[in-house]
């Protein structure tokens, strides 16, 4: 069975997809949230980007052609920015960690 044929493989991807638009959509009005909310909505964007570092290790890991074309062209997509999938993800976590920052500034 291919990597995509999993019927598991397929609910993580659209779960996160999902999950990951609507997080976004949410994150458009961010700056009206008070403190907990801005705390709330920087732990669940922590908890994304795990998600999706997790889900990224499994096309990495699996040997099924399809995931690895996949990995190929998210990493071709991100090297026309000058980065690397792991620099996105430490980008992402620098973001976090600043925002985070600014939260606790605020106190």
């Amino acid at each position: 069975m291919g990597f995509f044929d999993s019927d598991i493989v397929q609910q993580e991807a659209k779960q996160l997809f999902e999950d990951y638009q609507a997080l976004i959509k949410l994150g458009n009005s961010y700056g009206k949230f008070d403190r907990e909310g801005k705390k709330l909505y920087i732990d669940q964007m922590e908890a994304m980007m795990e998600r999706y570092r997790i889900f990224m290790k499994r096309f990495e890991l699996s040997e099924d052609f399809m995931a690895q074309m996949t990995v190929e062209q998210l990493k071709t997509q991100l090297n026309q920015f000058g980065i690397t999938p792991q620099q996105m993800f430490e980008q992402m976590h620098n973001t976090l960690e600043r925002m985070k920052a600014e939260l606790e500034n605020q106190s």
